[in-house]
């Protein structure tokens, strides 16, 4: 099944690849390599803020990291001209939660990137990770994550 079937099988429509809002790209391809700027938890034009531990709970928190991998994978498609069935593997994620110090559930929330990102692309989608706290992130936004993927 192509990626494109598969997101329209789990009812994603992705939206479009974000503009850099700084001195910086979205992108980088590097031989089979795709890098990919932090995507910021957006949902078209609405900003999902908060701070885990303080004013957003755990699972909210998992959802706007899915909102990011949505972001990621606008990204990837724009970086593989269109075609999502370039990609290989997901190699890497880094993810960033705002978070209170004492908030130690940044796996849990980052996992809601990671678990769309196996949903959406299979074993391919199984990858390396990080996930840290912030103290605050771009826009007051509760989630940023960058990664790295594989494409031909």
């Amino acid at each position: 099944m192509s990626i494109e079937a598969r997101l329209n099988e789990l009812g994603v429509t992705l939206p479009e690849a974000a503009v850099p809002a700084g001195n910086y790209v979205p992108y980088v391809v590097v031989g089979d390599m795709v890098y990919i700027s932090g995507q910021i938890s957006v949902d078209g034009s609405s900003l999902i803020k908060g701070t885990l531990g303080d004013t957003m709970e755990t699972g909210a928190g998992a959802a706007a990291a899915k909102v990011c991998a949505l972001n990621l994978i606008a990204q990837l498609k724009a970086a593989c001209g269109g075609d999502l069935d370039r990609v290989v593997k997901v190699v890497k994620l880094g993810g960033f939660v705002n978070s209170t110090p004492e908030f130690t559930e940044q796996p849990q929330v980052i996992n809601g990137a990671s678990d769309f990102f196996v949903e959406v692309f299979g074993d391919a989608g199984r990858h390396a990770r990080a996930a840290v706290s912030a103290p605050s992130l771009p826009l007051g936004v509760a989630v940023e994550i960058e990664g790295t993927f594989q494409i031909k």
